[in-house]
């Protein structure tokens, strides 16, 4: 789910990025899980069905970390992919509640498959994606065969990839979801992985999709407010950690609370009513000082092409002159783009 802030951005502070370049030479750390079912949701065929290999395994995820990354570093981009370790306790209820909500995906996929409704198929197919832990490391494997480092994190992703970014070890995280604000990030990338043209849902119309930037402190000047603040909104809005929020709150009624009382734990129980217990000490300390690991290295490889081939071509059933042809587009653009950068900053460090 994540949290819900769209409303409460300025237009005026989000910038617009229509050519990828503009981030050449930028390390941005992703957002793994999201990237992932993002491709599990967007590469599918016409009824919904995922790319498959031979033993009916799920490729899609694969497909579009493989294609998409390369078109990422092609532009100049160091991407770095943040996996989600264990989810605290906190999100146990979320989990709960989206497991729930794929079950029922499913059976409305098998009921639209059975009156040839396609569209609503291919929609309720990408509503029951799920990733499965074979899936996660197939996906790694490929990233290392590929020379793109990937980080796991201890915890959440969001939470990883907002401390690495606040370090300076990546200029920005990358997300659909805006959580990362709240876990402190300096600056959010929104739509890297699925910019591009993109069907509207239930209309035959495209739409191009760019990817945005939105900064924190821009954000946090604009609404007058500091970053404790915005987490305070965040919580009474709704997270993944309290996904029900408080009755009838949304995210301009959250910050005028907000901005009337100071903090979540000054407004008067009587103004923030829910049907379940809401731990609000818990759920902010937790986005504060989420828990994050430094035990990382980030370097860029030249890819082994053969091992590439070998998973995607040789494992899973890919066409291998586009594979090969993709790979050649990479080599040349780790060359190009990454492998000058890497000597330069070691030169640079180097002790003497």
């Amino acid at each position: 789910m994540g949290v819900d802030l769209k409303d409460l951005i300025p237009e005026d502070i989000v910038i617009q990025v229509q050519d990828l370049r503009a981030l050449r030479g930028r390390v941005i750390a992703i957002d793994a899980y999201n990237a992932l079912y993002q491709f599990l949701a967007a590469i599918r065929q016409p009824d919904g069905t995922p790319l498959l290999d031979s033993q009916g395994r799920i490729t899609s995820h694969l497909s579009g970390l493989f294609y998409r990354t390369i078109n990422l570093v092609e532009n100049g981009v160091k991407p770095v992919y943040v996996f989600d370790g264990k989810p605290p306790e906190l999100k146990a209820k979320e989990i709960e509640r989206r497991k729930a909500i794929k079950e029922e995906a499913v059976k409305k996929y098998e009921e639209a498959v059975r009156t040839g409704d396609l569209e609503a198929a291919r929609r309720y197919a990408a509503m029951s994606a799920k990733l499965a832990d074979s899936m996660v490391e197939d996906a790694k494997k490929l990233l290392n065969a590929m020379g793109i480092p990937w980080v796991q994190a201890p915890a959440e992703g969001e939470a990883q990839a907002a401390f690495m970014a606040k370090v300076g070890d990546a200029y920005a995280s990358a997300s659909q979801d805006y959580d990362s604000l709240l876990f402190g990030s300096p600056r959010l990338v929104r739509n890297l992985t699925i910019s591009g043209k993109r069907k509207l849902p239930k209309k035959e119309e495209y739409v191009e999709i760019y990817p945005e930037i939105i900064e924190l402190q821009k954000l946090l000047a604009k609404l007058g407010v500091t970053h404790e603040a915005l987490v305070d909104i965040g919580i009474i809005i709704g997270t993944d950690y309290n996904p029900d929020g408080f009755e009838g709150i949304g995210p301009k009624k959250a910050y005028q609370l907000i901005k009337a009382y100071g903090s979540i734990e000054k407004i008067p129980r009587a103004l923030l009513k829910s049907p379940v217990e809401v731990d609000v000490v818990s759920i902010k300390k937790y986005f504060l000082n989420p828990p994050v690991t430094r035990d990382y290295k980030l370097e860029w490889r030249e890819p082994d092409v053969n091992q590439v081939v070998e998973i995607l071509v040789g494992e899973h059933d890919f066409n291998e002159e586009r594979v090969r042809n993709a790979l050649d587009r990479l080599v040349k653009a780790y060359r190009e783009h990454v492998k000058g950068s890497q000597q330069g900053l070691a030169k640079w460090f180097t002790k003497k």
